[in-house]
């Protein structure tokens, strides 16, 4: 026994092989989906400050449109398209407030 080599079998050998493969993949998996979840808390994060930023520029215009609003137009007058986009942008803005997901604490959980 100990001059000797023992001979293993292709097929063990090759099991073995495929079991390496498969923890070498599975850890791979695990370091990917961790990078993953990673990028998309971060969009996440990028995209609740994109609407920020959206909501409080649709508030300032609606404000700003509001200062700026002349005396009422004769009925069969249309309002401009940018008179329109800042009632939309105030209604979007108040909205926004109103159903806006809010910041939850973390000694709730």
């Amino acid at each position: 026994m100990f001059g000797r080599n023992p001979q293993i079998n292709p097929l063990q050998s090759r099991k073995q092989l495929l079991l390496a493969e498969s923890e070498l993949n599975r850890a791979q998996l695990i370091g990917d989906m961790t990078a993953l979840t990673a990028e998309v808390r971060a969009l996440a994060g990028r995209a609740k400050s994109i609407g920020i930023i959206a909501s409080s520029a649709a508030a300032l215009l609606a404000g700003l449109a509001a200062l700026r609003r002349k005396k009422a137009a004769p009925a069969d007058e249309k309002p401009s398209w940018l008179q329109t986009i800042f009632k939309g942008a105030g209604l979007v803005s108040s909205l926004w407030l109103a159903f806006r997901p809010r910041p939850r604490d973390r000694d709730e959980a």
